[in-house]
């Protein structure tokens, strides 16, 4: 009988990491899904989780105690076969109209939280050499639009620390793929943070309100995306072979996310092959319509 792979998801409680974890735990996979607050504000989540046949552990990724002690609870039952950073939240508005303060905590969750995890874990997985670690990112981490750009820049940081650590950790039998999903109707809008230095956001004038009018063009189309074509796309990417696995996968097919990409991909294959180091070279990036 083979072994029960397992996987960790970060940010479970809702969205993506909630609709991966469910997607997971009904191929087969023994997973565990981390959230903060497990049982308290997050309880109903928490609960949700073990209906759909996951383990439930607290873990705060701005937190090294949480980090560690969800780590060790994990490792007992074995080392992850596939780490999921998904944890994060996105942000909305002009960039000066966000304090420092603000834009700190963007990064301490979507980057620095990301960094954390990857510390608790790694050192087994590197040990075992095997692996594959998944960055939940978004379009947004390789197109630039207005009211996005704190968002955008937290995730331009993860793309940047994922692909460094695809290369670094190529030896060692690990993958790394970057997931790169567009909008969806998950409940990151409802939970979307904004900026929060209001005068400095009116002195703008109507700017905010034509930027906004203009990327919601299309919404109602947004509203009728699957979420879970997100989900399933990791799940894809969880049961793939060692090594076959595209650095970047945008869902659904995005052309100019694509397009980045692609050139990014073979700028990237030079420059490696020039340092000698073409045998770091990842699959090329794609798309999915799962």
């Amino acid at each position: 009988m083979s072994r029960q792979k397992i996987a960790v998801v970060t940010g479970a409680s809702s969205g993506f990491g909630k609709l991966t974890v469910e997607a997971l735990a009904a191929d087969g996979w023994r997973v565990f899904g981390t959230l903060r607050n497990a049982t308290t504000v997050n309880a109903a989540a928490s609960n949700a989780l073990r209906a759909a046949g996951a383990e439930v552990v607290e873990l705060d990724v701005l937190s090294d105690t949480s980090v560690a002690a969800a780590a060790a609870t994990i490792l007992a039952a074995g080392t992850p076969d596939v780490l999921i950073n998904n944890a994060g939240y996105a942000s909305y508005g002009l960039v000066e109209a966000f304090t420092p303060a603000a834009v700190e905590h963007q990064f301490a969750t979507n980057v620095f939280g990301s960094l954390r995890v990857n510390r608790a874990f790694l050192p087994a997985m590197r040990a075992r050499k095997s692996g594959l670690v998944v960055y939940v990112s978004s379009v947004v981490g390789r197109v630039a639009l207005p009211l996005y750009g704190i968002y955008a820049a937290s995730k331009w940081a993860l793309e940047a620390l994922a692909e460094t650590s695809s290369y670094e950790l190529a030896p060692s039998g690990i993958d790394v793929v970057i997931v790169e999903p567009g909008d969806y109707p998950t409940e990151a809008f409802a939970k979307m943070s904004t900026a929060d230095d209001d005068s400095c956001a009116a002195s703008y004038g109507d700017l905010g309100e034509r930027f906004s009018a203009a990327l919601n063009t299309g919404r109602a189309d947004i509203e009728s995306r699957d979420s879970s074509e997100v989900a399933r796309a990791i799940v894809h990417l969880a049961n793939a072979p060692a090594g076959t696995r595209p650095l970047r996968t945008t869902v659904p097919a995005n052309p100019a996310a694509d397009a980045i990409n692609g050139v990014s991909a073979s700028i990237q294959s030079s420059v490696l092959t020039a340092l000698s180091l073409s045998d770091l070279v990842s699959v090329p990036s794609a798309s999915a319509n799962a």
